[in-house]
């Protein structure tokens, strides 16, 4: 990017968090229906202002601490702790990513996005929510991130955790037995924050 490019993107930040600020002013909280604080992260990353990034991404769990996020946002918050060097908080990010959306890391990787099950209310097994994603292994500057992510995906630990949250994916579509799926709910939130 040229100075002026950075420089455009700059001003975009600013003014986003301008808008946010006047919100929380105005209202005493925020009601970011539009979704403008998703779009951040990856302005940083544009510029390659890792700091700025995590910054930012301190002031949102701040601020939005319940709000998960969609999976790219949360791909986006794994390379931006990876490329501040918190390699144990991005493996713990990409496995929340992972279960946000199990196609996402395929995309990425260019590999064909396969479905594994069909659960229609879940934004885990749908394909078509990779679409928003616009990042790739083959992009010269994620390099080092593709190397470690894939590291990080292989890894035994990793594996494990994914099949057991595949598994009980499987099981609620399958089961119509309340009790039991707000059980397999419960474990699948305990997988996915317990990794």
């Amino acid at each position: 990017m040229t100075e002026k490019q950075i420089q455009r993107v700059r001003t975009k930040i600013k003014r986003i968090r301008g808008i946010l600020a006047a919100e929380k002013r105005k209202f005493g909280g925020y009601d970011d229906s539009s979704g403008l604080r998703y779009m951040l992260p990856s302005l940083y990353i544009q510029i390659g202002d890792h700091p700025g990034a995590m910054t930012y991404l301190r002031w949102y769990q701040q601020n939005f601490g319940d709000d998960i996020g969609s999976p790219d946002f949360l791909f986006e918050w794994t390379l931006i702790l990876f490329m501040n060097k918190k390699f144990r908080e991005a493996g713990k990010k990409a496995f929340e990513t992972f279960c946000s959306n199990t196609y996402l890391f395929d995309k990425f990787f260019g590999k064909p996005v396969i479905p594994v099950y069909k659960y229609e209310s879940s934004k885990v097994e749908k394909p078509e929510f990779t679409e928003n994603l616009h990042y790739s292994s083959s992009q010269s500057d994620l390099a080092d991130f593709s190397h470690w992510l894939s590291a990080v995906i292989n890894d035994e630990k990793f594996h494990v955790a994914s099949t057991k949250f595949i598994d009980v994916q499987k099981r609620l579509y399958s089961e119509d037995d309340i009790e039991t799926r707000g059980y397999l709910v419960q474990l699948s939130r305990q997988i996915s924050s317990g990794y």
